[in-house]
């Protein structure tokens, strides 16, 4: 749990790095670098695991792990870029109802049952989500839909990673996740990209090094208790973001939008306790 609460910390400070560096250069250029790193970092574990890197590289499923890469790094550009247009507070409070929308999508795609008081809860979840989104009360904001995107995008990933679960090892997955991440941004990025200030450099290592911190501290915690038990600690990541968003960019918390992710929490905690 420590670990798990550590490295949500961790990503909470990864989102506030991104949105600093988002607001003065482009945003796929500062995830060109961002994932350059990530493919070292999964690329040096898979060397050091056991059976070498041409062990972990061989997948039953890499057009879905490929496929899998493509989506997250779409859903980070989303996201980062909605830090800038919505802030930290409001775009994780409408990102937190992802949960739902796997819990949603896991009957169709997935065959798995889905009961009457979970159908309860993820709609509970959506009328949180409309009291921040508040689209009659002349407040919305159009970025809004890049957010909910973004989360309609990672429940896609999250499915797509039970599926390819069924066939490979959570090291092949983890490969294919940076590495093919780092091959669809490399394909844009330089197109994009925007010459970085010397100043700007060590934050942009700062991000690189959290992102690979994230991660481990993550497997550390998933090595050692189950997926299920550690998924509720998964919200601290709105906690810590929001916490940034308010004491570094000095974002308000309204309480309209605090009443709504407390309600999609309180749903995705729910419909946890239902699915276990």
């Amino acid at each position: 749990m420590a670990f798990m609460v550590a490295a949500m910390f961790v990503f909470g400070s990864q989102d506030a790095l991104s949105r600093y560096l988002a607001e003065s250069y482009s945003v796929l250029g500062v995830l060109l670098i961002r994932y350059w790193f990530f493919a070292g970092f999964v690329t040096l574990r898979a060397i050091r695991a056991p059976g070498g890197l041409r062990q972990v590289i061989r997948s039953n499923r890499p057009v879905l792990q490929s496929l899998r890469g493509f989506m997250l790094v779409l859903q980070v550009a989303m996201m980062v870029q909605s830090f800038t247009l919505l802030g930290l507070v409001e775009a994780h409070a409408i990102f937190a109802c992802y949960p739902l929308i796997i819990a949603a999508l896991a009957g169709p795609v997935l065959g798995e049952k889905v009961t009457p008081r979970r159908w309860l809860a993820i709609g509970a979840g959506a009328v949180g989500v409309l009291l921040i989104l508040r689209p009659g009360a002349g407040l919305f904001a159009p970025a809004s839909l890049l957010v909910l995107a973004a989360a309609v995008n990672f429940a896609a990933y999250g499915l797509l990673t039970r599926i390819v679960g069924l066939h490979d090892t959570p090291e092949t997955s983890f490969f294919y996740t940076g590495i093919a991440g780092a091959v669809a941004i490399t394909l844009l990025g330089p197109w994009v990209w925007t010459p970085i200030a010397f100043a700007d450099w060590g934050w942009m290592g700062l991000l690189c090094l959290t992102g690979s911190m994230g991660h481990y501290l993550l497997i550390r915690a998933l090595a050692i208790a189950e997926a299920s038990r550690l998924q509720p600690l998964a919200y601290f990541q709105l906690i810590f973001a929001s916490a940034a968003g308010v004491i570094v960019f000095g974002e308000h918390l309204q309480p309209m939008t605090v009443a709504g992710a407390a309600l999609v929490v309180g749903a995705g905690l729910f419909n946890l306790r239902q699915s276990r």
